[in-house]
Order: C-alpha cells, then structure tokens, then sequence
C-alpha cells in the first residue's frame, strides 16, 4: 500500500462513475483526491458517460481536460488514468494491483446487483470484487430513491462481504447556499472513510455555534 494513512500525496485510488443520476458527486471526488496528490485511476461505465453528457455537457472529450476545465490545474490532472470499462486487462482487475481504496460514486442498482451477487460484466464490477475478496476498501454510493426491498437485500449483501454504503445523502447543518456546497457535504464523507483529509465542508462540532436555542451561525 503507498502513502500514510493520513494523507493523500503519493495514495492509489480506484474511482468509478456508474449510469446513476449524481456524476458530479463523482467528478468533485476524482478532483478532491488529485488535488490532495493522490493518484486516480477512473473507469466510467457506458451508460455513466451518457448519464454524464446529459447531467454536466460533458460531449466524449479527455476526462483530465474536462477536469481542468473545472478548475483543477493540469500538474494535478496528470495523475489521473481513465481506464475502458469493458477492459479487464487492465490493473485494477487483479488481486495482485495494491491500491488505497475503491469508490463506485454514483452507484446504479445494476452495479449494485452486480457487486452483490458476484456477476459481474465489466470492469468496475471486476474491480470491485477484487477489493472485496483481498480485503480492500470499498465505498458504494448509491443515488435512487425510493428503494425496493432488492436494492435493500443487496446492500445488506454487498455490506456483509466487507463494503462500505454511503448513500448521496447532502447534510444541510452547514447551510449550504449551492449545489457545489450540498455535493462536497457527500464528497467530505467519502474522503473521512478513505482518510484522505480535505476542507471542504467543517465537521459537525465546528460548523454550527449556537445563537439561543432555535439559532444557529454556520
């Protein structure tokens, strides 16, 4: 495993980008572990790339261009490797690939359904079971709503072997004034559970300070 346990210089990250509403969440998550000097190795299902055009105009153009165009500056974009979906002759396929931790953000309930019966049909899948059988960190975030008692099953079943849920729940208690603030309260969770520190939202202790008993200054 590279790097410390507290930091993300130098850390290895597997993050993938599945065809669920919420690919901003997993844009600003590529771009909060780069800047943190981590390097990023992104997979991007089919229909999360179509998902993507359709959520952010993103049109098929390089992924490190998309991100600079987002503000992420080209020294941090170069450690970012996007890898073919349907390619499993690729690292984060085998057991034998060490990396610091896997996030699926946004996670559809197919990927979800894949990950949990072990049925897996592209890379992502692979990849995610890998991380489960080796014991190696993996984060689910799942964006639909309402939920089936399937989708329920088979969270349960995906958290029994080893992974972690955290559904795309934004928190309000930081007073979020736009949707660039509500994402990041998502994306600060996800980097808590990889240990990767940041500033993007104050944690709960320090974010809010009571004015009187219905009054709060964030």
């Amino acid at each position: 495993m590279s790097g410390s346990a507290d930091r993300g210089e130098g850390r290895v990250f597997v993050v993938a980008i599945c065809g669920a509403s919420g690919s901003v969440y997993g844009l600003r998550l590529v771009t909060a572990l780069l800047q943190a000097g981590a390097r990023v190795f992104l997979i991007v299902s089919d229909a999360g790339r179509q998902v993507l055009g359709w959520e952010t105009g993103y049109t098929g153009g390089s992924f490190p261009e998309l991100l600079e165009s987002r503000g992420l500056s080209t020294g941090a974009a170069a450690r970012l490797e996007v890898l073919d979906a349907n390619d499993y002759f690729t690292a984060p396929a085998s057991g034998s690939f060490r990396h610091d931790g896997m996030v699926i953000c946004p996670a559809s309930m197919g990927t979800l359904a894949a990950i949990a019966s072990g049925n897996g049909s592209n890379l992502i899948h692979r990849a995610a079971d890998v991380s489960l059988k080796e014991k190696r960190k993996l984060i689910l975030v799942p964006r639909e709503t309402p939920l089936s008692t399937i989708h329920m099953e088979n969270m349960l079943r995906a958290a029994r072997a080893g992974a972690t849920i955290l559904p795309a729940s934004p928190s309000f208690y930081g007073r979020p004034s736009t949707i660039e603030a509500l994402v990041d309260t998502v994306v600060a969770r996800i980097l808590d559970h990889l240990d990767v520190p940041h500033d993007l939202v104050k944690p709960w202790g320090a974010a809010c300070v009571p004015d009187g008993p219905d009054a709060f200054s964030c």
